[in-house]
């Protein structure tokens, strides 16, 4: 009987079978870690929930399993996800955490920390009457006299800008010039101040209170005009009632 010899597939016909098909591609840990990431890069992290944030930073310290469960159960018996960030050391060993994924749990409270302190330096808050004279201090530093310049305050009274107001002596135009400068920086209230006025307090009086009538419309409070003369402490018409 002639034997027929197999039929090797290097040539042409090699492209005629079906390609293989992973069956378990996309299934257990690592294919849900692929998933998240997806997820993320897709939607943006903050549509994760509390104990899918926790999951994903227990990927950095345990790899090759379902870390979905360690999540929601150190979430359940800490109390919270900051409860969780805030955990000692030994209470997160005994809940059967390495050191390596406990260190990766310390990194989100670090940098939020780090943050928070940079926008307290980059935006200072002039709530009250001390903060706003500390910041004065190096603020005045560099003042030009004559100058009337403008705090654009958030609704946290955090500073979003302080920059000098346009030069326009039409009193309508600057006030409308203002406007929209806080409108664009989402201000909901501004502080003026003249630096070393020309003009008596009476005029710069009138002229704060047509701003204050200007900004009002907007919802943006016009909440003092200081004032800053020579060899004198810092004068508030508010507090002299001038506005």
């Amino acid at each position: 009987m002639r034997h027929t010899p197999d039929i090797e597939c290097d040539g042409p016909m090699a492209n005629t079978s079906s390609p293989r098909i992973d069956l378990t591609r996309g299934t257990g840990p690592q294919g849900h870690r692929a998933r998240m990431r997806t997820r993320v890069e897709t939607n943006g992290a903050e549509t994760l929930a509390d104990y899918e944030i926790l999951e994903m930073l227990l990927f950095l310290g345990i790899p090759r399993k379902d870390t979905k469960p360690l999540a929601k159960g150190l979430i359940s018996h800490f109390g919270s996800l900051i409860d969780v960030f805030r955990a000692p050391t030994q209470d997160l060993r005994s809940a059967g955490l390495n050191d390596d994924t406990i260190r990766a749990l310390r990194l989100p409270a670090v940098a939020a920390e780090r943050l928070a302190s940079a926008e307290h330096r980059e935006r200072p808050v002039l709530g009250d009457w001390p903060q706003l004279m500390k910041y004065l201090e190096t603020a005045l530093a560099g003042a030009i006299r004559g100058q009337f310049r403008l705090f654009y305050l958030d609704n946290r009274n955090r500073l979003l800008s302080d920059e000098a107001a346009p030069e326009l002596e039409d009193i309508n135009f600057l006030n409308r010039a203002i406007a929209i400068r806080a409108l664009a920086l989402h201000a909901t209230a501004v502080i003026g101040l003249h630096v070393q006025p020309a003009l008596k307090p009476v005029a710069l009086s009138t002229a704060a209170r047509t701003l204050e009538t200007a900004l009002r419309p907007l919802s943006i409070v016009l909440h003092d005009i200081l004032l800053d003369t020579p060899n004198t402490s810092v004068r508030s018409f508010r507090q002299e009632g001038l506005l």
